[in-house]
């Protein structure tokens, strides 16, 4: 101490009381322990709530991992597997052939229009001995784009003709004059005509 300097008094930390309660400094300030400290109930509370929700969680998850563990051997089989493959469809029935003509019965030159008693008529005389076996004939509406551009909208007709595909190339020619014949007949400018390969089966 330097000369003529007054003495401080020194500062001094008070000696715990014997009968104070003991504190430990924690992260939320200071605890106390000891008998003059009341220690909390095992009641729920914010920590509680905490650990319970923790445990939830774990049990949830080791739930899950048991889960995974059980199906990946399961998931690994199934990609292994091969699929088997299905089964084939039964082939019935023929290779044939169809064909079908289209028949309008709108006249170009504006005369009446084909009747059901002129068209089956036709179909008696020029298609029946040709195709003794059997056809069908289906009713319609349709249109058609004359050679002047116009649109006419008309009756019609389906002929529906099946037969062996060795028997195509004579079928043909048989075919052909039937169109032919109808044109001329009820002065049409065209009968359309569709062929298909199909199998039948009677």
């Amino acid at each position: 101490m330097r000369a003529g300097a007054t003495a401080l008094p020194r500062r001094t930390r008070p000696r715990p009381s014997p009968c104070a309660p003991l504190r430990s400094r924690t992260a939320n300030g200071f605890r106390s322990f000891g008998a003059a400290a009341a220690s909390p109930g095992p009641g729920p509370g914010k920590g509680w709530g905490m650990t319970l929700q923790l445990t939830r969680t774990r049990v949830a998850l080791a739930t899950a991992t048991v889960l995974l563990a059980v199906g990946a051997p399961t998931a690994y089989a199934t990609l292994g597997e091969e699929t088997p493959a299905a089964a084939p469809t039964p082939v019935r029935g023929e290779p044939y052939a169809e064909t079908r003509l289209l028949f309008g019965t709108a006249r170009p030159d504006g005369g009446p229009a084909v009747t059901d008693r002129q068209f089956m008529a036709f179909i008696d005389k020029e298609v029946t001995p040709d195709f003794p076996d059997g056809l069908t004939v289906q009713s319609g509406r349709g249109q058609w784009r004359d050679a002047s551009g116009a649109i006419d909208k008309e009756r019609s007709y389906e002929l529906i003709l099946l037969y062996p595909v060795g028997e195509a190339a004579a079928r043909d020619r048989k075919i052909e004059e039937i169109r032919r014949d109808y044109e001329k007949a009820f002065g049409q400018e065209s009968v359309g005509r569709v062929d298909d390969q199909v199998r039948v089966d009677f």
